[in-house]
């Protein structure tokens, strides 16, 4: 028995996410980043959580390489910021505000809640690499998550 790989991801689309956006740094120090709502809490001793990333993104190789990364939890207000940073072959950080955070990873302003986590462990997950990371700090600044549901933002 097989699944339809579209049918798969429609099903999977019923799923209401957060949004959030992940930054770290290249190897030569640029900022870097992309949105993700594949984003979960794994364990909370030791505090791990994870994300997942497309093999064919450029964030694969960049996020394997760095020592810790940031995760942005987006706010409802944020959907411009999450489309951008979704937007392939471009320049994201153009025109974008940011402060460093940890491991210097790009710390974007509004966000509802920031975790910051070093490096710990990378998996195998078909066309995507799943990547573990022990959270070192967290902030929680208040308000409300932006969501996704059935491939759009909002409820």
């Amino acid at each position: 028995m097989s699944l339809d790989p579209a049918a798969f991801r429609v099903a999977c689309g019923n799923f209401a996410t957060g949004v959030a956006i992940v930054t770290m740094r290249t190897a030569d120090g640029a900022p870097h980043g992309f949105t993700a709502n594949s984003f979960t809490s794994v364990s909370l001793d030791p505090p791990l959580l994870l994300v997942c990333v497309d093999r064919e993104i450029s964030s694969y190789e960049v996020i394997g390489a760095a020592a810790g990364w940031l995760v942005n939890i987006l706010s409802d207000g944020q959907e411009e910021l999450s489309r951008r940073f979704a937007t392939p072959d471009i320049d994201k950080f153009v025109g974008v505000e940011f402060s460093e955070g940890p491991f210097g990873a790009p710390k974007l302003p509004g966000c509802i809640a920031y975790l910051a986590a070093r490096g710990h462990a990378a998996h195998d997950g078909g066309d995507h690499g799943i990547f573990v990371g022990e959270a070192v700090e967290a902030e929680v600044a208040g308000g409300r998550p932006l969501i996704f549901f059935r491939g759009q933002y909002g409820l």
